[in-house]
């Protein structure tokens, strides 16, 4: 696999130029890259934020300043990007910075610990290597590629130049059909389910969602209501019943945690019902979920949908597991419109 890996850690990158290291962006995601220039013996210079956001104030001592505002005190810069986005005006945005000052956003995982270097690759080289070998189209491999040198590299070209059309994932690989029994797991506020009953003409068998989040179950709930044959679970995907502690963080990454609330989890074997399409985007806890669901899936054979961004390991351990459980499925990796690199998934189907 190291072969195929063309780039140099982003940290090294960084701590060998001689540009000012210039942070994008504010909140946790800027927290953690301060705390990993920190063990390098790096500092950011300064810290700037789109210019609606702006209004002289600070941010953990830094005044937060306007790209132009940089631009002026500096010939020169390296750009670290420290927030997500799918919107089209932010990445046109960063994409325009990028082409007068290289960005970066350097991969921290979201669950789990540890950086993804080229290290990590050679240290777990037979398992990417056998992945990548399970990829069953050219444009799974060149994305599976594109994914490791973006999370190595921190370059945004590879995931600029990476992106789907998420139409076609469910049109193309998934072909849903009009009776489809789906299990939505980290439904949130019924993003998937949007996408799922546009690409099916809101023609659908059954439609389960889990969603441990109150708040995000909440909205859930509201954002259904009235619709036909679909029931709602305020609870976790594991690979067993029990009661497990997750963030306090209400949204999309709620998540495990050592304080917060207290929530019911449960294995989808317990529930015992057909299956013939499984989306997983449970943070962090897609393997346990898989865990719990290998009777489902070796009796219904069901269409996955698993998002494998939230640990290091996602990219080579999730389709192991799923080709271990049945080898006839065919498997497909794609990036759908993200910076960084969330919205990478693995669509395992039986063809």
């Amino acid at each position: 696999m190291l072969e195929h890996i063309k780039e140099q850690n982003v940290w090294d990158f960084l701590k060998q130029s001689n540009k000012p290291i210039v942070l994008y962006g504010m909140g946790l995601g800027a927290e953690k890259i301060m705390a990993e220039l920190e063990i390098r013996g790096l500092k950011a210079s300064d810290i700037f934020a789109s210019d609606e956001f702006v209004r002289g104030h600070y941010f953990k001592g830094y005044k937060v300043l306007k790209y132009s505002e940089v631009c002026e005190k500096y010939d020169d810069f390296n750009v670290v990007l420290c927030f997500a986005t799918h919107l089209d005006e932010v990445l046109e945005n960063i994409s325009k910075i990028n082409e007068r000052h290289t960005v970066f956003a350097p991969d921290v995982p979201v669950a789990g610990g540890g950086l993804f270097t080229r290290e990590y690759i050679r240290q777990h080289e037979a398992e990417f290597d056998r992945a990548y070998s399970l990829l069953a189209d050219e444009e799974s491999r060149r994305v599976y590629i594109d994914i490791l040198n973006f999370k190595v590299s921190g370059k945004i070209e590879y995931l600029l130049s990476s992106f789907c059309n998420k139409d076609e994932v469910y049109s193309d690989i998934l072909k849903l059909g009009d009776k489809e029994q789906f299990i939505d797991l980290g439904a949130y506020d019924g993003d998937t389910i949007r996408e799922f009953c546009k690409a099916t003409g809101n023609r659908y068998a059954q439609i389960t969602a889990l969603e441990p989040d109150a708040k995000s179950f909440k909205k859930l709930v509201k954002n259904t209501e009235g619709m036909k044959n679909i029931t709602l679970i305020n609870k976790g995907a594991w690979n067993e019943r029990d009661t497990l502690i997750f963030s306090e963080n209400a949204g999309r990454n709620s998540r495990l945690s050592d304080k917060g609330k207290s929530v019911e989890v449960t294995d989808i074997d317990s529930l015992d019902i057909p299956a013939s399409f499984i989306k997983m985007d449970i943070e962090g806890s897609e393997m346990r979920a898989l865990e719990g669901m290998e009777r489902t899936i070796k009796r219904y054979l069901p269409k996955l949908y698993i998002c494998a961004y939230h640990r290091n390991e996602d990219l080579f351990s999730l389709p192991l597991k799923v080709i271990s459980l049945d080898n006839n499925y065919k498997i497909y990796f794609r990036h759908s419109k993200y910076i960084p690199a969330w919205e990478s998934n693995f669509y395992c189907v039986q063809e």
